[in-house]
């Protein structure tokens, strides 16, 4: 029995009803990326009913649809890429992690510092691209690393390939990531390199994540432990710090993603092939870019027709997401909204299936699905809604 669940990283179809406690009144990413470009046509996401949950501009309903249709409404606090795959798998987290609007404390810069043998430049929350272009130079020709941080709980290193190796960035990473624990335990910290020259530097495909272990078991664990097979792709394998998984692959963006999704669409395995595609996030809504966010939609919509003409009448194939990414308003963070599920398969009921609160109903369903251990998974089971 196989499972293929893609993630659309920054994906969101509207805001949440507690939105504006994040200042994301308004926030669609879905409809203002269709809006932004005068209309977006999506056949197939379309055939599998998405635009049954959210309007997307030039995207109709084929009828009946293909698959089932619905919106998670996200139960732990914050919008970030851990806490939004994490409750996917199960955990709901109780608080949010630290963020740090003003920098970081100075006792943990001089912490760092310490252990590198070297200063840093920044210490202040920037968008990734703006940063490197602001300070490269200085880092050029110091050799500092760029430290810096978001509206997420994220604790990120910029160095240039050419002055910082990759493998040294990783290991400044692995610094980081012991010194941010208890009240300064970030989500994540996440290894940032780049190339290039003044005035056109550009970020390199070997970004790494080291992410905190989940608090408890996912479904990924209990999966492994019924003998099931975990096969992830993207940067999922960091996100979940390689617990629960058997097969890790890591890949740099979409384009490759899909290639291995194709690959193991034609595989016999027996189990969770978990996948996280990154660009709509990285590339495009974190830079405000609606027409690069609407091409990689219409990339992923004329792959999809093929990959969905594979799937076996005994498979599933789930699409949802992390959090909202909308391009179209001020804030280059993430944004506070439901997100999608489209479930396609012989065994799937059709129609739109209204709204399930918590991300982790998906890890209880899944648990259902494959007779695993459920004991500590968040969530209540839409199974006997969605399949027959």
């Amino acid at each position: 029995m196989r499972t293929f669940l893609i993630i659309l990283d920054g994906f969101g179809v509207g805001e949440a009803p507690d939105a504006a406690l994040y200042g994301d009144e308004g926030s669609n990413t879905a409809y203002h990326v269709a809006l932004a470009m005068g209309g977006v046509n999506l056949p197939n996401l379309g055939k599998l009913g998405l635009p049954l949950i959210v309007d997307v501009p030039g995207s109709y309903v084929s009828w009946p649809p293909l698959g089932a249709a619905a919106r998670l409404r996200e139960l732990s606090p914050g919008k970030d890429t851990t806490t939004g795959h994490w409750e996917l798998m199960g955990t709901v987290l109780r608080d949010p992690f630290p963020t740090f609007p003003d920098g970081f404390p100075a006792e943990i810069i001089e912490s760092f510092e310490k252990a590198i043998g070297r200063k840093i430049l920044g210490n202040y929350p920037a968008s990734g691209t703006v940063i490197i272009e602001q300070l490269g130079p200085e880092h050029l020709r110091t050799g500092h690393p760029i430290v810096y941080t978001s509206a997420d709980s994220v604790f990120q290193i910029a160095a240039h390939e050419d002055i910082v190796p990759v493998d040294v960035l990783y290991e400044w990473c692995k610094v980081a990531r012991q010194l941010l624990q208890g009240k300064n335990a970030v989500a994540r910290v996440i290894a940032r390199p780049f190339a290039g020259k003044p005035g056109s530097f550009f970020r390199t495909p070997r970004r790494r994540d080291f992410s905190l272990p989940p608090p408890r078991e996912t479904l990924l664990d209990k999966l492994c432990q019924g003998g099931y097979d975990v096969i992830t792709l993207g940067k999922l394998d960091d996100i979940f710090a390689g617990r629960g998984i058997t097969k890790p692959l890591h890949c740099p963006d979409n384009d490759e993603c899909m290639k291995l999704l194709s690959k193991f669409v034609e595989d016999d395995f027996n189990g969770l092939l978990f996948c996280n595609l990154i660009d709509f996030d990285m590339k495009y809504g974190h830079r405000n870019n609606p027409p690069g966010y609407a091409n990689a939609l219409l990339q992923f919509d004329s792959w999809l027709e093929s990959f969905i003409g594979r799937i076996r009448p005994d498979d599933l194939l789930i699409i949802t997401a992390d959090h909202g990414n909308d391009p179209l308003t001020p804030s280059t963070d993430h944004s506070r909204e439901y997100v999608p599920l489209l479930v396609y398969g012989g065994k799937v009921r059709t129609g739109n299936m209204g709204t399930f609160s918590g991300f982790c109903c998906l890890a209880k369903t899944l648990a259902e699905v494959y007779s695993v251990d459920d004991d500590g998974l968040d969530g209540v089971s839409f199974a006997s809604l969605i399949l027959r």
